[in-house]
């Protein structure tokens, strides 16, 4: 029997939370690549790589000895990949009060494990609730389009005068699965720090991720490889900061990078109690700084456009 709906559950570790006793939110993109994984390699039968991670939209915290159930399922198939409806809640071990955390749609890809694509068995709605969901997940299509098309336009030249951060490592051993790849939730782990870095010395405080969307996964990364993580502050608008981020890898003896990854993520502004607050505006200088503060807002003016409103509820 083929599974398409998994749940992960455990408890929200101590070594798992910030400063302010908070799951950032590079650890819940971990947990929903992990779930997304799963799911995707119990209905395919077969090795699995994330393509694409959209509209991550972090509702609520998570604290250390909270439970997490983080929910996996498949809601439409094509030829080779598998969209999934990734779910996160958390939940007072002690009182069963229960809560959203966080709800995203992700695209995983059925491979051989060498890198070529392989077909995946159809799934087919058997309730209301699953044909909603399938005409979601379709519409999602578009969408994704739409945001990589927008993505593309954009120039980032070192004329930009944005505040700016660039993380350059390494790849670990420890960073890769079984078929000496990179995991894609380690890749956002990453874009996640990078971005909060980023934010936080713009508003001299402390950061938390409240979106990220239009995660492309263009060429896996391999133990001993080059990353650079390079996040560049795009837009601020009351309490938010809206931060770029470019995944690039290779090799380190020719310093030669391509990019792996793109990303954009929304983050608050906190103070030193960990509230929100209003963060000091950006004002953009040179031509590109305009030309990707309107980028940012375009961005921000699409996602708010999908038809998909099951998904993102």
């Amino acid at each position: 029997m083929r599974e398409r709906d998994i749940t992960l559950r455990f408890l929200v570790a101590p070594t798992e939370v910030n400063v302010h006793g908070k799951v950032p939110g590079g650890v819940v993109l971990q947990w929903i690549d992990k779930a997304g994984y799963a799911v995707a390699v119990a209905w395919s039968g077969q090795y699995c790589v994330t393509a694409y991670v959209g509209n991550v939209m972090f509702q609520s915290d998570l604290t250390a000895g909270e439970l997490v159930d983080v929910r996996a399922r498949v809601i439409s198939t094509g030829r080779s990949s598998m969209v999934v409806l990734a779910e996160v809640y958390g939940s007072d071990p002690r009182s069963q009060a229960r809560w959203m955390v966080a709800r995203c749609a992700m695209v995983m890809v059925g491979t051989d494990g060498k890198g070529r694509t392989v077909k995946v068995p159809s799934w087919e709605p058997q309730t209301e609730e699953d044909r909603k969901l399938r005409d979601d997940a379709q519409s999602l299509a578009h969408l994704r389009k739409a945001i990589d098309a927008k993505m593309a336009e954009a120039s980032y030249t070192d004329a930009g005068s944005a505040p700016r951060l660039t993380l350059r490592f390494l790849a670990r051993p420890t960073d890769v699965n079984f078929g000496g790849k990179v995991h894609g939730g380690t890749v956002m782990y990453w874009i996640d720090e990078a971005a909060e870095a980023c934010a936080a010395g713009w508003i001299n405080g402390h950061a938390i991720a409240r979106y990220a969307g239009g995660v492309r996964f263009y060429q896996p990364m391999f133990i001993g490889d080059l990353v650079e993580v390079d996040a560049r502050l795009l837009h601020t608008s009351g309490s938010q900061v809206h931060v770029s981020v470019q995944v690039r890898s290779g090799s380190p003896r020719t310093q030669d990078v391509r990019m792996t990854t793109q990303c954009l993520m929304i983050l608050d502004a906190l103070d030193d109690q960990g509230r929100i607050t209003p963060v000091r505006p950006w004002i953009p200088q040179s031509e590109e700084d305009k030309a990707l503060d309107e980028h940012a807002q375009a961005l921000e003016s699409l996602r708010g456009e999908t038809g998909a409103r099951e998904l993102f509820r």
